[in-house]
């Protein structure tokens, strides 16, 4: 009997077919669009998370995004989620084992559960790869090298870091690059980076946390209109999403908010926008309606499974 996640996995594998047949150039391939808690919501018997539970195809891994090359052969791997192992094979059924099931790296934005945690299946308990490399920013490199069990990772070599600059580019191939920066946000444990990734053909921003706009020292707008898609952190959709908490307390910026500081920009900037990191409660993930009046207003809402 298949698990309830094998089969949110095979909901998309004739989507998948026929997208990755399709693509000749590098690609992302988005194997998860939610925050870090994924959907169904542990603990929520709630209308969001009920017909979730009721239907494992309705359920959604936790945000990330696979990289791939169909030139080389090679894809990279951005967030290591608590929902890697179904990822991973998720991955590997939609391109028919096209390439390597793990991935030539993995690039880390921070340490947050939903972003880092998925690195403990590559441990001896389960995968014990072999120097995995692992590409993180200072802050995120001193936190796996001095806490366990990811010290044990590297101490076994069961992963590698490949430090990273923020500002500086990695060059993957010769046609792909990334590009990480910081972006402010709790950044308890380490700082938090975003991602501008560029192909031959595209450039993309990948920012699934981050405080408030208006907190960063770079206009958002700006950066949206220097890439060509620009998955954007939609975490809550508006301060009325969680009426026991002060929203005021919590720095992402809503979706509403988000929509407000690109009300003026023009309908091919509002379009590159697609929102990803959705919450359990942010109704862009379950609700047809607010999905359809969010795309109504110009921009986007990441789907798993879609390549871009």
């Amino acid at each position: 009997m298949l698990m309830p996640k094998y089969i949110c996995s095979l909901l998309f594998l004739l989507m998948g077919f026929s997208l990755f047949a399709q693509k000749e150039s590098a690609y992302i391939q988005v194997l998860g669009v939610t925050q870090d808690g994924g959907y169904p919501h542990m603990g929520c018997e709630k209308n969001c998370c009920a017909p979730a539970w009721a239907d494992a195809t309705k359920g959604r891994y936790v945000v990330s995004l696979a990289l791939v090359d169909p030139i080389s052969k090679k894809w990279w791997l951005f967030e290591a989620t608590p929902d890697i192992k179904y990822q991973l094979h998720y991955f590997h059924t939609l391109t028919k084992g096209a390439y390597n099931y793990l991935p030539e790296g993995i690039f880390v934005t921070h340490a947050h559960i939903g972003h880092y945690t998925g690195l403990m299946q590559l441990g001896r308990e389960v995968m014990n790869t072999r120097e995995e490399p692992v590409y993180a920013l200072p802050r995120m490199q001193n936190y796996l090298e001095n806490n366990g069990p990811w010290s044990q990772l590297m101490k076994l070599k069961n992963i590698a870091i490949r430090p990273l600059q923020a500002g500086k580019p990695v060059q993957l191939t010769g046609n792909i690059s990334v590009s990480p920066f910081t972006v402010p946000h709790r950044d308890e444990y380490s700082e938090t980076a975003g991602f501008t990734i560029s192909t031959s053909t595209t450039r993309y921003l990948f920012i699934p946390d981050v405080n408030k706009w208006d907190k960063w020292d770079r206009n958002i707008v700006e950066e949206v209109q220097k890439s060509d898609i620009a998955f954007l952190d939609a975490t809550f959709y508006d301060d009325g999403e969680l009426p026991t908490r002060n929203m005021k307390e919590i720095l992402h910026p809503l979706v509403t908010e988000t929509i407000a500081v690109f009300d003026k920009a023009d309908k091919a900037t509002k379009t590159k926008i697609h929102f990803i990191h959705m919450n359990h409660t942010n109704r862009m993930l379950w609700d047809k309606a607010k999905q359809k009046e969010v795309t109504g207003k110009g921009f986007m809402i990441a789907e798993q499974g879609h390549l871009y």
